[in-house]
C-alpha cells in the first residue's frame, strides 16, 4: 500500500491559495482509496498555456454485475482547490478504448452534473470518487480491445440446446486493471443486458429462444404451422431470426445514435470554450489596440519637447556671457543698499564657516581666529541692523 507523505504533499502545495484545505481534501480521498496516488506535474490548457498542479492518478473500484473491477483514472486539483471543480480524465491502459457516453468524451474527459454543480463548502473529492465509481457501475467508461475478434468469430446461427439455453456471459479480462466487456450477443456496447433481450434466452445469439414457444403464441404474418403439436418449424425459425436480426439492428442504431449524441455535446462544448477564448482574444486585441496609439502619442510629444529642447541649448550657446556683478540690477538706490548689505552679510557667513574649518585643520591658531571673528561678527551685526532699516524705509515686512 503506497504509504502518504504529508511533508511531501505540504511542500507540493506551497504553491496553492489553500493549500491546508486541499491537503486534507487529498488526504482524507488517499486513504480510503488505496488505489491512488499523489504527484506535482505540468498541465496544459486549452490555450496553450501551462501550469504545475497536483494531480491524483491510479485506479478506483467499481463494482460491474456483481464483481469489482479497477478502472484507472488522473484527478487534476486547480491552484484554487477547493473552490474550483477539479479536471477528471479516464485514462485507459493499452489494453482499453474509451467508450463515449454522456459522462466521458472521446478524450476521456469526464463530465458530472456533481463537478457542474461544483460547491466548494460541500463538495470533497471522497464524494466526487465515490460518485464516479458508481456512475461508472452503470455506464462503464472503457471497454476491451482483444474480445472483439472471438464475437465476429461466432456462427450465425445456433441451434436451442439445453447447453445454450442459459443466459450468454461475455468473458471477462483477469488482469488488475480489468476494463469492461466489449458488446455481445443479448448485451449493448456499454456490457449491459439489452433492451428486450429479458428472458431465458436473450442471451444466444441473435436472440433465439431456448425452449419451443406455446401453441398458438406466436403472432405476426408468419404463418403459425403444426400450432397443435407445439413444435418449430422453419418458418418459426426465419421469423425468430428476422426479429432478432431487427432487434439487434435497432440497437446498434441507438447505441451509435448515444455514441454520436455523446460526441456533439462535447463538440458544443469546445466550441463554446473556443467561443469564449475568441471574446477574450479579440478584447486582448483592442486593448493593444487602444495602447499602441497612446504610445504613438506620446512619442509625438517627446519628438515634439526633444525640438524645442534642442532649440533652446542652440539659443544658449549663442547668448553672450553676463557678468555675475551686473546680472541683478535695482530699480532705486535703497533696494541697491539693501542687496548689497545682503550680499556681503551672507559672504560674512560663508567666512566665518571656513576661519572654523582653518581653526580645526590647525590653520590657523586660536588667538587669530578670536580676532578675526570678533572682527566679522562686529561687521555682520551692523549689516543686519542696516538691511533691517532699510526693509522698515522700502515698507517690506520685518
Amino acid at each position: 500500500m503506497h504509504k502518504l507523505d504529508e511533508n511531501a504533499l505540504s511542500r507540493m502545495l506551497s504553491t496553492y491559495r489553500d493549500p491546508t484545505a486541499t491537503k486534507k481534501d487529498v488526504t482524507n480521498a488517499l486513504r480510503i482509496y488505496h488505489g491512488l496516488q499523489h504527484r506535482m506535474e505540468e498541465y496544459v490548457f486549452n490555450d496553450g498555456s501551462t501550469k504545475m498542479l497536483l494531480n491524483l492518478h491510479g485506479t478506483i473500484p467499481v463494482k460491474y454485475k456483481g464483481n469489482t473491477y479497477n478502472i484507472p483514472i488522473c484527478i487534476w486539483l486547480m491552484d484554487t482547490h477547493p473552490k474550483n471543480a477539479p479536471i477528471c480524465y479516464v485514462k485507459p491502459t493499452s489494453e482499453m478504448r474509451i467508450k463515449v457516453s454522456a459522462y466521458v468524451d472521446f478524450n476521456g474527459k469526464i463530465y458530472l452534473p456533481y463537478l457542474h454543480d461544483w460547491n466548494p463548502k460541500n463538495a470533497d473529492l471522497l464524494d466526487l470518487i465515490q460518485i464516479m465509481s458508481v456512475t461508472f457501475g452503470e455506464v462503464p467508461p472503457v471497454y476491451s480491445k482483444g474480445p472483439e475478434a472471438s464475437y465476429q468469430q461466432q456462427p450465425s446461427y445456433m441451434p436451442p440446446t439445453p447447453a445454450t439455453s442459459t443466459s450468454y456471459i461475455p468473458p471477462y479480462p483477469t488482469q488488475q486493471f480489468a476494463p469492461y466487456p466489449v458488446a455481445g450477443p443479448g448485451y449493448n456496447s456499454y456490457g449491459q443486458p439489452a433492451p428486450g433481450a429479458a428472458g431465458p434466452g436473450y442471451g444466444l445469439p441473435y436472440g433465439m429462444p431456448s425452449y419451443p414457444p406455446a401453441p398458438g403464441t406466436i403472432s405476426g404474418s408468419t404463418p403459425a404451422v403444426n400450432q397443435g403439436t407445439g413444435t418449430i418449424t422453419e418458418e418459426h425459425i426465419r421469423a425468430s431470426l428476422i426479429s432478432a436480426v431487427e432487434d439487434k439492428l435497432k440497437r446498434r442504431v441507438q447505441e451509435k445514435v448515444n455514441q454520436c449524441q455523446a460526441e456533439v455535446q462535447t463538440l458544443k462544448r469546445t466550441q463554446q470554450e473556443l467561443n469564449e477564448g475568441q471574446v477574450k482574444i479579440k478584447d486582448i486585441l483592442a486593448r493593444l489596440d487602444r495602447d499602441e496609439k497612446e504610445l504613438t502619442k506620446s512619442i509625438t510629444v517627446l519628438k515634439d519637447k526633444e525640438k524645442e529642447l534642442e532649440r533652446a541649448l542652440e539659443s544658449l550657446d549663442n547668448v553672450e556671457s553676463i557678468d555675475v556683478d551686473e546680472a541683478v540690477t535695482t530699480t532705486a538706490p535703497l533696494y541697491k543698499q539693501l542687496l548689497n548689505a545682503y550680499a556681503e552679510e551672507a559672504a560674512i557667513e560663508d567666512a566665518t564657516y571656513f576661519m572654523g574649518e582653518a581653526l580645526r585643520s590647525g590653520v590657523i591658531d586660536l588667538e587669530v581666529f578670536l580676532k578675526q571673528i570678533r572682527q566679522l561678527s562686529r561687521k555682520q551685526f551692523m549689516l543686519r541692523a542696516l538691511m533691517q532699516k532699510c526693509r522698515q524705509k522700502a515698507g517690506f515686512s520685518v
